[in-house]
């Protein structure tokens, strides 16, 4: 079975991301990621983080459900690929240019993603 190195980000939905933001740098210390800011042009996330934790604010759109992405390496995410093909899941591969995702939700409609940069 493939293994996951940690939980990557959490997405958490917000009419103004910005106000937000502000309210997680003044209030919990969260930091933007600079290097991940290229994502909010298209309607991406606007990511920030403290220490290991990383928050991915988006605007609501269609989805306001809580997603939990998690981590792993290369391996483990094609492992990951062949077993939800194996378990029949339906899921989405998405190419984030700086990063490869799995997207995908459990039998009672909780959403996930498993994630890598190791691309």
């Amino acid at each position: 079975m493939p293994s996951f190195q940690k939980i990557d980000h959490i997405h958490l939905y917000a009419d103004d991301r910005l106000e937000l933001e502000h309210w997680y740098r003044a209030v919990l210390g969260f930091e933007r990621v600079a290097e991940l800011e290229i994502w909010m042009r298209d309607g991406g996330p606007l990511t920030i983080h403290n220490g290991g934790v990383h928050l991915a604010l988006f605007e609501p759109g269609s989805r306001i459900s809580t997603t939990i992405a998690l981590a792993v390496d290369r391996e483990n995410y094609r492992q990951w690929l062949k077993t939800l093909r194996e378990h029949e899941v339906s899921f989405n591969e998405v190419d984030h240019d700086l990063s490869w995702s799995i997207y995908f939700k459990d039998p009672v409609g909780n959403p996930f993603e498993i994630t890598t940069y190791d691309v």
